[in-house]
């Protein structure tokens, strides 16, 4: 559905920052103490550390926290400047002891303090207390190595000992309630009387919620869009003690403030998804490491077989790693082997390499680049939509929706294509924000998109269109707009990215669930040629569309002759040799095979029966029904000439004994009838199934399914079957 992109395809769509690297507080005694290092080395390494603290920009957020560690950090680094650093001095076991915690402390502040720096304002601001309470924890475990801090031993001089001693009051003296900055807690305040406004139905007066977003820090589009972004990304984290609602209410409001205060016209697009060892100059973002715009992709991060940036890692059984729809398509089109080795690989298993998708994300922060990974694109919608269910996310949601839409009214074409991207990613999450974007009018407006010449305003209104048919009233809607079936099927022939086609097959495959809309799919001209083409040559999430989107319209019952005519059913019969795709297209010509021209056409093609019998021995319990359907047509309406061409296939035997044991139960029937058909079919020299069937037969007594596939309706369980079927 609306997914990630193909890893060759640039990740044009995104009009957006990308989110900042992701943190979690630091935890106490989640570190260690460095280990071979004692004496003078030990102590530069502490000075390092707190001179680093100290030069390090002081963020916005938690500043009352952040000036006393300032505080504490300058005596700190007064005190260790004391000691002898460049002598080769050794201290007692108990002091380098100390030193050792104090540097897991100081470690532990350098977190702190990046991920106060690194946290959106808005975050910063509902977390207030918990950051609050880390400052407190630090100042505790500070006092407690310099309580113990064996400072005789140490030989300090009159002024470190002042240090030393002024030190440990700071650490002790603050009460609790220091810890909270009442400027910060005003703000939070404010913002979530303004969240009230929405719960009570009238949305805040635009001044008043402009001059405190300034006050946050929040105060052009894409100041609000990298906090609307930052929280997605914590609720999709989730820490603990997290109060999903009240973020998801926040992330509504920044939302509705982003279109109602701003202007998202002035967010600068994100940069084109980078091939391997690609170097351009390009805009920056005019701030931070971002600025550096000459880069060149890492080898490492490049899939060896596409040579583009990696979004979704995997490693395969030789240990190679390789992007997952490139290793995908590599095995699809019958390569045993690692691409990269040579070696044969063991199985299909494709394990996740989390630690490489991690360093890849956090190279695309550092130059701009948006990455969405799979496991984010697939919980996010679902996160979100979760966390913005509260009274005031959806009153929210909804004056954003309608400024929104008003935008794709009457707006310039660049707007328009702004509103369609938000408008996708707002139907993204949740079925009442699908249900209100189209009370709104917007489906009319998104279909004169269908047509345009921008390519992301197109690709942006076909994938808000699928995510709004989610919905079921929704199909009504779309289908009954005047000429809009029609525009998402030249989006499916025409459209200017791959995405955008994808998206269009995706939702046909969405609207096709309903009945009354499958022959008019089927009879739209254009639609099932190209979803056949796509099922050929597209990348594997859109062959993945196009199957579905063919399934759906095979159980129509006069779907078969336009099958025949587009060429699905020829796609359909390749596409069983495709494991990502091969259990649907079973299912479809198991449907379709009700014709007897369509039998034919199946029939006569050699590898068939080969494939729909491999998929019966290795598919999942649906992909081994869908298999053993598709078989069972091809006996009953293909003539008895089929019938002993399955009958004489090497290893059937053994797969109708496994499906009749293991199968599902319309599975086991149709495994039972298929072996009847091949008994009944006039062979010339019979041949026992085995004695096999024959044991199973006595050690399971009274299983019906069992005697009726053995004995082919003698009801006799002692009578063994006899058709010609070769033992492998």
């Amino acid at each position: 559905m609306d997914g990630p992109a193909s890893a060759s395809s640039p990740v044009e769509f995104l009009l957006r920052r990308p989110p900042p690297r992701r943190r979690r507080l630091p935890l106490a005694g989640a570190f260690f103490a460095p280990t071979g290092l004692s004496g003078a080395p030990l102590l530069r390494a502490l000075a390092s550390l707190a001179a680093g603290l100290l030069a390090a920009p002081r963020p916005p957020s938690q500043p009352r926290n952040l000036a006393a560690l300032g505080r504490r950090l300058a005596l700190l680094d007064a005190l260790l400047q004391s000691l002898p650093l460049d002598e080769p001095t050794r201290f007692s076991d108990a002091a380098d002891l100390c030193f050792r915690e104090l540097y897991v402390v100081l470690f532990r502040a350098d977190l702190l303090v990046s991920y106060v720096a690194s946290a959106g304002r808005a975050w910063a601001l509902l977390r207030g207390a918990h950051l609050a309470a880390s400052f407190r924890d630090l100042d505790a475990e500070l006092a407690v190595v310099l309580d113990v801090l064996p400072a005789a031993s140490l030989r300090l001089s009159h002024d470190a000992k002042g240090h030393l001693d002024l030190l440990r009051a700071q650490c002790r003296r603050r009460a609790p309630a220091q810890y909270h900055d009442p400027k910060e807690a005003a703000l939070r305040d404010n913002l979530l009387a303004a969240l009230h406004q929405f719960e009570l139905g009238q949305p805040p007066d635009p001044s008043t919620l402009k001059s405190l977003l300034s006050s946050i820090g929040i105060s052009d589009a894409a100041s609000c869009q990298a906090e609307t972004e930052y929280l997605e990304e914590q609720i999709l984290t989730q820490e603990e003690d997290t109060d999903l609602l009240l973020v998801g209410g926040v992330l509504a409001l920044l939302r509705y403030s982003l279109f109602s205060l701003f202007d998202p016209g002035n967010v600068k697009a994100a940069r084109y998804w980078p091939s391997a060892g690609n170097v351009q100059r390009l805009p920056s973002w005019g701030g931070g490491s971002c600025d550096d715009t000459s880069f060149s992709v890492p080898k490492e991060f490049s899939c060896p077989i596409s040579l583009d940036l990696m979004r979704d890692p995997v490693v395969v059984s030789t240990g190679q790693t390789y992007d997952r729809p490139s290793i995908i398509q590599w095995i699809g089109e019958g390569h045993s082997t690692c691409p990269n080795s040579g070696q044969v690989l063991a199985d299909n298993r494709l394990v996740p390499n989390r630690a490489l998708r991690s360093l890849i994300s956090q190279w695309c922060g550092v130059y701009c680049f948006q990455y969405d990974s799979p496991e984010s694109n697939e919980g996010m919608a679902e996160c979100v939509a979760t966390a913005c269910s509260s009274k005031a996310a959806i009153e929210a949601n909804k004056a954003t929706a309608r400024i929104l839409v008003s935008m794709l009214v009457a707006s310039s074409d660049s707007s328009k294509a702004v509103a369609a991207k938000e408008i996708r990613l707002l139907a993204k999450a949740g079925k009442q924000n699908r249900a209100f974007i189209a009370e709104l009018g917007a489906i009319p407006m998104l279909c004169r998109l269908l047509p345009s010449l921008d390519q992301m305003a197109q690709e942006n209104a076909v994938t808000a269109l699928l995510n709004l048919s989610i919905y079921e009233p929704n199909k009504t809607r779309i289908m009954e707009q005047e000429g809009c079936l029609r525009l998402i099927v030249s989006v499916l022939q025409n459209g200017w990215t791959t995405e955008a086609k994808e998206n269009a097959a995706a939702t046909l495959f969405s609207l096709s669930v309903v009945h009354d809309y499958k022959k008019m799919i089927t009879n739209e001209p254009g639609a099932l040629e190209k979803l056949a083409s796509m099922l050929k040559k597209g990348t594997p999430r859109g062959k993945k569309d196009a199957v579905m989107a063919l399934f759906n319209l095979s159980t129509h019952p006069e779907s078969s002759g336009r099958m025949l005519e587009s060429s699905a059913v020829v796609a359909l019969i390749e596409s069983l040799r495709n494991d990502t795709v091969s259990e649907e297209a079973a299912g479809a010509l198991a449907l379709l095979m009700k014709q007897p021209s369509v039998v034919h056409l199946v029939g006569s093609s050699e590898t068939v029966i080969t494939s729909l019998v491999g998929l019966m021995r290795r598919g999942t319990p649906k992909g081994k029904e869908n298999a053993v359907s598709a078989l069972y047509e091809i006996c009953r309406r293909g003539g008895s000439t089929l019938v002993r061409r399955v009958a004489k296939l090497p290893g059937l035997n053994t797969v109708i004994q496994t499906i009749t044991l293991t199968g599902t139960k319309r599975a086991k029937k149709k495994a039972s009838l298929i072996v009847k058909m091949c008994q009944r079919s006039q062979m010339p020299s019979p041949m026992s199934l085995g004695t096999n069937l024959r044991v199973v037969d006595h050690s399971l007594v009274g299983n019906s399914s069992l005697r009726r596939a053995a004995s082919f309706g003698s009801g006799e369980l002692s009578n063994p079957v006899s058709i010609s079927v070769p033992v492998p």
